[in-house]
């Protein structure tokens, strides 16, 4: 068969498309592997904190001065708003050298509602995966105050799917599962957590922290409902933990600055003031045969 010059013209372009499409593939697969080794090596373990319903981004300064003050670390503290039209913006900066800092991730939507809890997650989910290109960390901790633990819980359940980031540990805050509701009336809400309870994390460790001003509620939110929370943990990840704090600042909004609460974030969220041999009682074991909704 006789080559004529156009043939020899498409088989050079070819050839150079080739040349082009390997290259940068090859220019791909090089930066991938390099990041992800960036992603396995790093030491950052930040703590990324959701407020409640009406809270703003400034919710745990006070908490956070706190325990800075107790602590000696000096946190840093990163705060970052998602807007309804897709815009984050930041405030603040991690310390150079800080790896374990405080990362705020708040909503111009910040209603009360199940539908807007659902948004919420879908944009705690872009902020989330924004965080986690800029600071490359392979690890995270979460804190959750009132509907911010149940923002974690949706995320976790339906955007939180990671082969290299591992949350280790979730604390929710008076998080109110049910919200006003009793336990026997289920809402929409704790039903579908507890429908898709199976996606979250297994090796998850989970405090849940309730307030009680009078062993009912802690000013607004119940505490059954709070409690709640073990029908849509207790058994789906490693470890779940119930704590109920009392006295003074047990009052649903003052929970983040009460005395107990930052000493059981220093001494379970925080990294280097773990101690796992001296705290609140293990409510559950992943194992157990015990599966905590069946029918109840």
């Amino acid at each position: 068969m006789k080559i004529t010059k156009k043939h020899r013209r498409l088989i050079i372009w070819l050839v150079i498309l080739i040349a082009i499409l390997t290259g940068l593939s090859y220019g791909w697969s090089c930066q991938n592997v390099h990041q992800l080794r960036i992603r396995q090596q790093s030491k950052m373990s930040p703590v990324i904190m959701i407020p409640g319903s009406s809270a703003t981004v400034n919710r745990f300064d006070g908490m956070v001065k706190k325990i800075n003050s107790m602590d000696h670390k000096r946190h840093s503290l990163l705060k970052v708003k998602v807007y309804n039209d897709g815009k984050i913006t930041y405030t603040g900066r991690v310390r150079r050298g800080d790896n374990e800092p405080f990362m705020v991730v708040g909503f111009e939507n910040n209603h009360d509602g199940y539908s807007n809890i659902k948004k919420q997650a879908k944009m705690f989910n872009k902020a989330f995966n924004q965080l986690k290109n800029r600071y490359d960390f392979n690890n995270f901790k979460g804190i959750g105050h009132s509907n911010g633990g149940l923002v974690y819980t949706y995320f976790l359940e339906h955007y939180f799917d990671e082969d290299q980031i591992t949350i280790k540990r979730l604390m929710t805050i008076g998080s109110p599962y049910n919200f006003s509701e009793p336990t026997s009336r289920r809402t929409e809400m704790l039903k579908d957590f507890v429908k898709y309870r199976d996606n979250l994390p297994d090796d998850l460790d989970v405090y849940s922290v309730a307030g009680s001003e009078n062993y009912v509620e802690d000013g607004i939110v119940p505490l059954s409902s709070v409690l709640a929370g073990k029908y849509v943990y207790q058994g789906a990840v490693e470890h779940y933990t119930q704590v109920t704090v009392t006295g003074k600042l047990a009052q649903h909004s003052s929970l983040p600055q009460n005395t107990e609460v930052l000493d059981l974030i220093q001494r379970y969220i925080l990294k280097n003031n773990r101690n796992p041999n001296n705290g609140p009682r293990k409510v559950n074991q992943k194992n157990s045969d015990t599966d905590p909704y069946n029918g109840n």
